[in-house]
């Protein structure tokens, strides 16, 4: 039996609530590597998409099937030929490819159908869809070799995939299709997904792929994960690197998530299906684990608006309720919206402070600021800082000060130094609390 230890799980599920609601009634097309299944990540990658689906994210779980195809030829003697890394689907190759694709359609099914007790699909009632939602087209000859049956997406049966996921449907879609002749294609599984969050629109496109993500230098494979990439970033990055020869090259997966972010798509991902709960540690922590693309950064330093009013009010929740900041009215913020910057990222607020003029004095007090635990110490407070004191430099002031009972080194850092309260121009000195005792420190802007 499991120990809940309420003083982290409290604060962790109200954590993630932002992203349950940014999520909710979403679509999201997940890309399987074939050999996630063959490492024996099925079941709990399939446990995570219920979680999600239970949450109202509409799902389009795409598979692959590159290493069960190799088993199959295997078993029949058969050894396949490739070109520019795409398999040359021959008569035998193609009856492998099927065999490989219902057996795994049979998996997949059947562990979506799982309700064991004290499993996260206890209680789950997930239905699973699957159909003759693409239409494919041939190949043909590559620099003079045909390819036979391997294939290429040529249309998406969009509004029949979109009824199935309003009725709260798992898509499942395998890497075939088939042309209006009615021949059998085999596609490869990132073709079809991208095909197919473009053609929906989706909100994200994820990849659990073999790889880790992109590295900050793509050749170093001891380089840090680059975690977000603008758009105009892949591109460079991409355009580097030499074509891919195989699943596991960084160019691989990354000109898809190229290719879905350029056609519409909001967010392309690549996660690594080796570390467990990938997808979860992507959708629901601030910096997520693999490598999202997006057409522009999603962390914003922005001036408030009253649509901030509810995010501001969570975010300074927790830090009011332990002392560290004073209380404000959800009233009082709506007033000074005005006064308000915030660090934005993928929708929600992650950081916040006020500026409150006093121009008789020629100084302003910084207030209420805020860094989310989930994303101090990647330099937010002094953006926000340098952003105060650039409103304050334009609003002709010479100076800010802070009140502080428990951050005074961090500003004292930062160029302020603590001053006697009798400093407090007189509209600010009357209202100072006494009781509480707040440092009172002050940086000349020059």
């Amino acid at each position: 039996m499991s120990v809940v230890f309420p003083h982290t799980f409290v604060p962790w599920f109200r954590a993630v609530a932002p992203y349950i609601h940014a999520y909710h009634g979403k679509t999201f097309v997940v890309g399987l590597c074939g050999e996630a299944i063959a490492a024996g990540k099925l079941e709990v990658f399939v446990q995570d998409l219920a979680i999600l689906n239970a949450m109202d994210v509409k799902i389009v779980l795409v598979h692959g099937f590159r290493p069960q195809v190799d088993e199959q030829l295997a078993a029949k003697g058969h050894v396949s030929r490739f070109h520019r890394g795409i398999r040359i689907t021959d008569p035998v190759a193609l009856d492998a490819a099927q065999e490989a694709a219902g057996q795994l359609r049979f998996e997949i099914e059947a562990a979506f159908s799982q309700g064991l007790p004290n499993t996260p699909m206890a209680n789950a009632t997930v239905r699973v869809v699957s159909g003759n939602f693409l239409t494919a087209r041939p190949l043909g000859i590559v620099d003079g070799v045909d390819m036979m049956r391997s294939g290429l997406v040529r249309r998406v049966d969009h509004a029949a995939i979109r009824r199935a996921l309003e009725s709260d449907a798992i898509v499942l879609l395998s890497p075939f299709g088939f042309s209006i002749t009615g021949e059998a294609f085999v596609l490869a599984m990132e073709d079809v997904a991208t095909a197919t969050a473009l053609a929906l629109q989706s909100d994200k496109l994820v990849f659990m792929t073999e790889v880790p993500g992109i590295r900050e230098q793509p050749g170093d494979p001891e380089a840090p994960i680059d975690t977000e990439l603008a758009l105009a970033d892949a591109r460079r990055i991409l355009a580097a690197l030499p074509p891919p020869a195989a699943a596991t090259d960084a160019a691989f997966y990354l000109q898809h998530c190229v290719k879905a972010c350029e056609g519409g798509v909001e967010r392309s991902h690549i996660l690594p299906y080796a570390t467990d709960g990938a997808l979860l540690l992507e959708v629901f922590t601030h910096d997520g684990i693999g490598t999202m693309v997006v057409d522009e950064k999603l962390e914003s330093l922005r001036e408030a608006d009253a649509d901030d009013v509810a995010g501001i009010l969570q975010l300074i929740e927790p830090f009011e309720r332990d002392g560290t900041l004073v209380r404000h009215e959800r009233a009082e913020i709506e007033r000074d919206i005005g006064n308000y910057t915030v660090i934005e990222h993928d929708g929600i607020i992650f950081g916040c402070a006020a500026l409150y003029p006093y121009p008789e004095a020629r100084t302003g007090e910084m207030a209420a600021v805020t860094v989310s635990p989930l994303a101090q110490g990647k330099g937010d407070g002094e953006r926000l800082l340098k952003r105060v004191e650039h409103r304050a430099r334009a609003g002709g002031l010479e100076s800010i000060f802070v009140l502080t009972t428990r951050t005074m080194h961090w500003f004292l850092r930062r160029g302020f130094v603590q001053v006697d309260p009798d400093w407090l121009p007189e509209a600010r000195k009357r209202k100072y609390n006494w009781d509480r005792r707040s440092q009172v420190l002050v940086k000349k802007l020059v």
